[in-house]
């Protein structure tokens, strides 16, 4: 059960991001996926390890807080990214 819940919860988490982030994403349901995976664990990572500022037992307004949020920079990145790779190629 433990790998369905990561695929639900980034799926969550990326959807959101997602809806956050203004403009068209041109990423697919994968994509969104392991974009909430990716931010919920670098988020769970920082805010934990180098912050201190959560706990890492138990889930909680904030830990969604930091997830989505770090989900949105990555997005941000990814497109930053890809719009490169556009006008280079």
């Amino acid at each position: 059960m433990g790998i369905l819940s990561w695929i639900v919860w980034g799926l969550v988490v990326g959807a959101v991001a997602r809806l956050l982030h203004p403009g068209r994403q041109a990423i697919g349901f994968v994509m969104t996926i392991a974009l909430g995976i990716a931010g919920s664990l670098i988020g769970g990572f920082v805010s934990t390890e180098v912050l201190d500022i959560a706990d890492s037992d138990e889930f909680d307004l904030g830990s969604f807080a930091i997830a989505v949020g770090t989900s949105l920079l990555l997005l941000a990145i990814w497109e930053g990214v890809a719009r490169r790779r556009e006008a280079h190629g």
